[in-house]
């Protein structure tokens, strides 16, 4: 991101200030949610031998950290919002970077899996290819990346005080191939229910 761009800048500021200030109800209301399906379809596809070394991208109060860990992986946090990453450290003790979505800096081809799960929807359509392409080259050779994210028409815009991007899966394939991804598999969540009522769309792509 440029440090010029003054809409980008709000982008950040603003959505990171709506979970700095609602930080313990999301920890509360979502830390009992269900992802075991989301987790186990990142790791099947990891070639080699576990632990892996992984990278939770957006990691939020530490509830997929802790699930990560308790696994015998070796997972680290990354999150924008200051509190959020005091949460992950404290309940999962593992390293949890504070880095905003739009400024990374990371690691070249440290990780064997990255795992983004309702995060990536909140980087603006212009900025994606080049944070795909960070997350890319985060990823060792052959490396295996996780998304889950609200699905749409790819609009994009404000709702609810976070500023989110919305894609549908023909326009989410391209972004991942043109960033270096093949598609491994996809699914909508919640399973077992009609598409109307699967809000999700989660994929998983190898780096190629």
């Amino acid at each position: 991101m440029s440090t010029e761009d003054p809409i980008l800048r709000d982008i950040s500021r603003v959505t990171l200030q709506h979970y700095q200030d609602s930080a313990q109800s999301f920890r509360a209301g979502t830390w009992d949610h269900d992802v075991t399906q989301n987790i186990a379809a990142l790791l099947r596809h990891i070639q080699g031998e576990a632990p892996f070394v992984l990278l939770d991208f957006g990691c939020g109060p530490g509830r997929d950290l802790c699930a990560l860990k308790g696994m015998g992986h070796a997972p680290v946090g990354l999150d924008g919002c200051a509190d959020f990453v005091a949460m992950a450290r404290e309940a999962s003790g593992c390293e949890v970077w504070q880095q905003d979505f739009l400024v990374l800096d990371l690691p070249a081809e440290r990780f064997d899996g990255i795992y983004a799960n309702a995060s990536l929807f909140h980087v603006p359509r212009s900025e994606l290819p080049r944070v795909l392409r960070q997350l890319h080259g985060a990823l060792k050779p052959g490396g295996v990346l996780f998304s889950s994210n609200p699905r749409g028409e790819n609009q994009e815009g404000w709702n609810g005080g976070r500023y989110g991007s919305y894609h549908d899966l023909e326009n989410w394939t391209r972004l991942l191939e043109n960033a270096g991804f093949r598609e491994l598999e996809h699914y909508y969540r919640p399973a077992g229910l009609p598409r109307e009522q699967q809000p999700w769309l989660a994929s998983v792509w190898r780096k190629v």
